[in-house]
Formats: C-alpha cells, structure tokens, sequence
C-alpha cells in the first residue's frame, strides 16, 4: 500500500529517524515530514502561546526527571506542581470510586483541593437518549446512563485547573475531553476483559485476541517485535 497521508504505525523500528531528528535524511515516504510538513510548521505556531508552551516544558521535565522510575501516579502529582494547579478533578467510572477515594487522598495529601465526579451522577435512566429497554446491560430495571458532559461541568464549575480521567468507557471519555475546560490526562482506561489493560489485545494480536481483526486482515498480520516491545516500554 502506497501511503500519501502520515503512516507512523508503519514506520519500521531500524528507521524511527523523528527520535534522532533526521526524518528528512531517513524518513519513508510516508513520514510526517515528507506528506505534510506544513501541519508541523502550523502546530508549532501553537507553542506561541504562553500557557501552551509552558505546559510542553513542564511535561517535558517529568518525562526527564522521572523516566522509568515515576509511576503515572507520581508523574501527575509532579507535573500538577511543577504547573502550579491547586485544585485538581477526578472524572471517575462508578466502578472505579474506590480507586477514586484512594487518589484523591493521595492528591491531597500532596497539598491538592481535589473534587470528583462520577459517571452515574444525576441518575438519568438511559431511556433519556432513546435507548430502548432490550439496549440495556440488564433489561427490566432502571440504568443510569454514564454522563461525562456532566462531569466535565461538575469540574468546570468547581474550578479545576487539571482533570484525571479514572476509567471512563470508550466515547464516555471523548465526550469528557470535549467539554473540559481544564487539562485532561487519563489514569486508567476502561477495559474490562484486559482488567483495564488494553494493549494486551495488541501484544496477542496474532494468538489469544485474533478476534480483534476485522475482515480485511491482511495475509500477513504486522506483529510487535521483540526490539520494537522494548522500546514500547522505554519511550
């Protein structure tokens, strides 16, 4: 396949040549650098804004300072303070809430106002979109429906100047991103067959979750090799 749009996925691991900054000399065809270098030369234009900018070193440092020795808990709590936030939301999954309860003392205990949402809040059945009785989990009783766009003004009208996404399902938490007006970074994603970890279906892509391909799986499915799970886990 001939790829006229940005392939990164396809970018073989001996190549990789964005990390040593010489995607012109060793980039494919299908490169960023090579298809649209004008979407970079516009998103850095970005980076003139103050806030922007600043968020990019902030993230940068902890990347630095914590490299495999942080975990994502403790990255949170560096970037929070090294951006100088104070009060901090949690966008928390209903079953997740004592996840959310231990977090939130870990927040606090660090010196942040922490204030959280569950998905759930409000109790609005499910009906209220159109869903239809034999569309629920568990036909014949109520379900409330998971509602992000309400968590998000929760933590809007509480002030949050950073939010923690804690399990939200998929689209859930796209709505969520959407409707923030703070920051968003995301603790855990909702995966309940993986216990929350979905990149397990991608590393057993080719065995145990070959049902994750659609009906144009090619003859020869693009597997992770080992150097390429390496440096998986190391960027």
């Amino acid at each position: 396949m001939r790829y006229e749009k940005p392939g990164c996925a396809y970018c073989p691991p001996a190549v990789r040549a964005c990390r040593e900054g010489e995607s012109e000399e060793r980039g494919p065809g299908y490169c960023p650098s090579k298809v649209d270098q004008d979407a970079i030369d516009l998103s850095w234009k970005k980076y003139d804004d103050p806030f922007i900018y600043r968020v990019a070193q902030e993230s940068t440092r902890v990347e630095s300072e914590g490299y495999c020795r942080w975990t994502r808990v403790e990255e949170i709590c560096a970037f929070a303070k090294k951006m100088g936030f104070t009060r901090i939301g949690i966008a928390t999954c209903i079953s997740f809430v004592d996840h959310a309860q231990t977090l939130s003392a870990i927040l606090e205990s660090h010196g942040f106002e922490v204030y959280s949402a569950a998905c759930k809040n409000g109790g609005v059945p499910k009906e209220n979109i159109g869903l239809t009785d034999e569309e629920k989990i568990r036909p014949g009783q109520h379900e409330s429906l998971c509602n992000p766009i309400s968590q998000a003004e929760l933590l809007n009208r509480a002030g949050c100047e950073f939010n923690i996404v804690l399990g939200l399902c998929v689209g859930h938490d796209s709505q969520f991103y959407r409707f923030s007006e703070a920051l968003v970074t995301t603790l855990v994603v909702k995966d309940r067959v993986l216990a929350h970890n979905p990149i397990g279906a991608l590393n057993l892509a080719d065995s145990y979750y070959s049902r994750v391909w659609g009906p144009k799986r090619p003859e020869k499915a693009p597997t992770l090799p080992a150097e390429g799970r390496k440096k998986t886990a190391s960027a």
